[in-house]
């Protein structure tokens, strides 16, 4: 760690070092994670800045944005130096970011084929080198109004927990879905998992009344649409 971060206050760094006016001076990009949490609560310990109290609870989530988004204002008092306060702004903030990712779309776009379909999320997946899986969340208009990350796996796979997927559907009231995941290797080919996958989904839809009208598998090269191939 370093001692110049160590044994100084924040007001005492340099300006360039000092994160509101580092942000200020080169725009949010040149700022880190651990320092825009910084800027949140303010100011750390005796002993510990602002800077290395978030780093500390950064490194509890792994630098995981997502998961530290799941610990609760309870959770984060559990930190030392971190209090009601500081843990409320926190948890609001991540939650504002959920908000603004959700509400993203200006428009909503109206899915009437699985062109649409693609092009609504196309551009999140096509250049990960590691699989995910999505759900565009419909209106009765079949207009989307959200897309949700449900889960991240390796290169080959990722593991999908249908009960997540139907609490997210369920809680953002939405009339219908569209499961989505890409294949990093280019191969647009269904996989078995893929196969049972899609099943499982479309059968829990119709017990829920919230169908699955489409499963897509994206990659570079497109996209394999399971609705068009016949297999809802």
């Amino acid at each position: 760690m370093n001692k110049h971060y160590q044994l100084q206050s924040i007001a005492q760094w340099a300006n360039e070092d000092r994160p509101r006016e580092k942000m200020l001076s080169n725009g949010l990009t040149a700022v880190t994670d651990a320092e825009l949490i910084a800027i949140l609560i303010g100011s750390g310990t005796v002993g510990e800045s602002a800077v290395t109290l978030a780093q500390r609870i950064l490194a509890s989530v792994e630098n995981n944005l997502h998961e530290l988004g799941k610990r609760s204002t309870k959770d984060l008092q559990r930190f030392r130096g971190v209090g009601e306060a500081k843990a409320v702004s926190i948890t609001a903030a991540l939650e504002l970011g959920r908000r603004r990712y959700l509400s993203d779309l200006k428009q909503k776009p109206r899915v009437t084929c699985s062109r649409d379909a693609f092009n609504a999320i196309s551009t999140r997946l096509n250049d990960l080198h590691h699989e995910e899986f999505w759900i565009l969340l419909l209106n009765r208009a079949n207009e989307v109004f959200g897309r949700e990350r449900v889960s991240i796996g390796g290169t080959n796979a990722t593991v999908v927990d249908l009960k997540l997927v139907f609490k997210v559907a369920l809680d953002a009231r939405a009339a219908a879905f569209i499961a989505i995941h890409n294949h990093p290797s280019g191969n647009l080919q269904p996989s078995r998992a893929d196969i049972d996958l899609t099943e499982r989904l479309k059968q829990a839809g119709k017990i829920f009344d919230l169908p699955l009208l489409d499963h897509l598998i994206i990659s570079e090269r497109g996209y394999y649409s399971f609705a068009d191939e016949g297999s809802l």
